[in-house]
């Protein structure tokens, strides 16, 4: 019995090494239509009639609203005559200017009527192009009294009704059209992360690896990990001064249109890869009254020692070592609380999750 006692108390230990670790942040983020089109009337009228569903998905170039297009049909015909009228007046000049050039050869009229035969000509042609211009004035604002989409995307609310007057450039749109498949999802980051991790790849500690930005993972509201990943497009170039943070913009497919514009959502954002880095196991650390990490680490001599540590990210149950620990270290995972600093023990490899 007194041999039994006496055996060094059992621990489970795990050999620490190095692999490669991809740095990752937790960010609340919100999401944001990729597309925004409000719709507005580029003339003035009275709708005569809706052309699409609100909600509905809609084409680029589907007409959604009717404009009462006589006056613009009457505009056109009367820059019609327009044109006609100044045509026929160059039909008219040209074999007057023809003549005069002819009779000016044998003296039969002076400079003087030769040259104002000609400016008419050049008037009338003058006055033709701008005829022509008018017709494509009018036909433009003609078309525009049929309101087509300028992109595909979900329509919203209708802000206006059959029998509503509309005004050209009016301030308020008539319906604004969302696309979001692709979806943007704005985070937030502070600037003092921001400048840690710009300072990791620069001294080469962290390096990017993602061709295409880095790689984002989104959970919903309701917890469910959204099945697309999606990548980062943008970082801020300014700091909000109210909060001290970085708005970091990614771009997620979402074909099932499962996120909406405006949805909370909680992103994981993969900034970087360390390509040696130690990770402990969670059950080996322990801390102090103030605070401070330490791990058991069981010498070639089975005897184990009191280590203090550093350490960095969480990830999967384990800590990321930033100091104090080294790859080959064997660190008591099992049995912590039956040894003592210095006394030997019997130790066994312990069984990782």
């Amino acid at each position: 019995m007194h041999e039994t006692a006496s055996l060094p108390p059992t621990v489970g230990v795990v050999t620490l090494a190095v692999r490669p670790y991809r740095h990752s942040v937790d960010l609340p983020g919100r999401t944001a239509a990729f597309l925004v089109a409000p719709v507005v009337p580029q003339v003035t009228g009275v709708v005569q009639e809706r052309r699409f569903t609100e909600g509905a998905q809609i084409k680029a170039g589907d007409v959604l609203y009717q404009i009462d297009p006589a006056p613009y049909r009457a505009a056109l015909e009367s820059a019609q005559g327009a044109l006609a009228k100044a045509s026929a007046a160059v039909l008219s000049a040209r074999p007057l200017a023809r003549r005069d050039a002819e009779l000016a050869r044998i003296d039969a009229v002076s400079q003087e009527e030769l040259e104002a035969a000609q400016a008419t000509l050049r008037q009338d042609e003058a006055a033709v192009l701008a005829a022509r211009a008018d017709v494509d004035t009018a036909r433009i604002r003609l078309g525009y009294t049929q309101v087509k989409a300028p992109i595909s995307g979900t329509a919203g609310l209708s802000a206006f009704t059959v029998g509503a007057l509309v005004t050209e450039n009016q301030a308020n749109a008539l319906v604004t059209l969302y696309a979001y498949d692709p979806i943007y999802v704005d985070v937030t980051q502070s600037s003092a992360d921001v400048l840690a991790l710009r300072a990791q790849l620069a001294a080469g500690t962290l390096r990017t690896d993602s061709e295409g930005g880095a790689r984002i993972r989104l959970t919903l509201e309701d917890g469910r990990a959204y099945p697309h990943e999606g990548r980062l497009a943008f970082s801020g170039i300014d700091v909000n001064p109210g909060t001290g943070a970085i708005t970091l913009r990614a771009v997620v497919p979402n074909p099932e249109r499962l996120l909406m514009p405006g949805m909370y959502v909680h992103a994981t954002v993969e900034q970087g890869v360390k390509q040696e880095a130690l990770l402990v196991p969670q059950q080996a650390i322990t801390y102090d009254a103030a605070g401070n990490a330490s791990a058991w680490v069981v010498d070639a001599a089975d005897r184990p020692h009191r280590q203090t540590v550093v350490l960095g990210d969480m990830t999967d149950g384990s800590w990321v070592v930033e100091r104090g620990l080294k790859a080959g270290d064997r660190v008591v995972v099992e049995g912590s609380q039956n040894i003592v600093d210095g006394d030997r023990v019997t130790p066994h490899v312990a069984k990782q999750a």
